[in-house]
């Protein structure tokens, strides 16, 4: 069974029940160690005294306030859970919102809330499900503030299956407007897009379309990386990354030169669909017609003179 990270209570109205947190995310990270090139020794970093230069161990390590130049105040664990006792031990549920109203650049980190145990006491598991259940049949999520070590943060608790989710979110003035930046219109047919390209790239996202099971997607990347250092573990040889492919077309697209209608094509025919084939068809057809008549008219002039 995972640790915990926290323990406290899920408050909403006059309710209270006991949870704790756990890390919702497996990290999956390939993880490398800083060497010292000359002779492949790892790098090692120490805690050390400004003044003295000597190591300090974490024992004899506290935190402090700078509040001015080489001033500083001493505030342990004690002082910030006294600061306010509710806030450190309490998801507190403000509003209930409908889930469809969070947009996603909200969602920051996932963590699950499970029932536990507080003191002797075993932790009303009625009071969980109910929560669980209420949040679930209305379609709603709780929005709520809760205290995680030294900071206080936004929070989503959801229902996710048999458990209660605790999403972490990011407070409105920690994202950016895109107001900075320089974006077209929404008005697409005002920026040069004719109907048949909205109609093809509508007609591609219909044929990507598909459900959403997440397992699909896997961080292939990660198995290349893990992939190239077996094989220098096993041959003990250098490799040369190989050029991206599609460079060219990529530099196309950059300056705006690659034409989208043929892109879109392109992508469609891929899909082997019946609309691309349709489509191919149609373009293959009525050029060769023209040319055999233009071919025609040519043979007949020549002969005529």
């Amino acid at each position: 069974m995972p640790r915990s990270i926290w323990k406290g209570s899920i408050s909403f109205g006059l309710v209270q029940i006991p949870v704790a947190l756990y890390p919702a995310e497996e990290p999956n990270e390939v993880s490398f160690k800083q060497l010292d090139k000359r002779d492949m020794t790892p790098i090692r970093y120490e805690r050390v005294n400004r003044e003295t230069g000597k190591p300090v161990s974490w024992d004899d390590i506290v935190r402090g306030y700078a509040y001015d130049k080489d001033e500083y105040v001493v505030v342990s664990d004690e002082d910030l859970r006294r600061a306010n006792v509710e806030a450190t031990q309490t998801v507190d549920i403000l509003d209930f919102v409908d889930a469809s109203e969070i947009e996603p650049m909200f969602y920051d980190k996932p963590y699950y809330l499970a029932p536990a145990s507080q003191g002797k006491k075993k932790s009303p598991v009625t009071a969980y499900v109910l929560l669980r259940e209420a949040l679930r049949r209305t379609g709603k999520v709780g929005i709520a503030k809760v205290v995680i070590r030294t900071r206080e943060h936004l929070a989503a608790v959801m229902p996710r299956g048999k458990a209660l989710v605790m999403n972490l979110l990011r407070f409105a003035h920690e994202l950016r407007s895109d107001e900075e930046l320089e974006l077209p219109e929404l008005d697409a047919e005002g920026k040069g897009l004719g109907k048949r390209e909205l109609e093809m790239a509508e007609r591609l996202v219909a044929e990507m379309a598909t459900d959403w099971k997440p397992e699909k997607y896997k961080d292939e990347y990660r198995d290349d990386v893990m992939k190239l250092i077996e094989k220098k573990v096993k041959s003990g040889e250098t490799t040369t990354p190989a050029e991206p492919a599609g460079e060219d077309e990529d530099r196309g697209r950059q300056t705006g030169t690659v034409d989208l209608i043929a892109l879109l094509k392109k992508s469609l025919g891929q899909k082997g669909g019946k609309a691309a084939n349709d489509e191919k068809e149609a373009h293959d057809a009525e050029p060769k017609v023209r040319k055999t008549d233009a071919a025609k008219r040519k043979t007949g002039s020549r002969r005529a003179a």
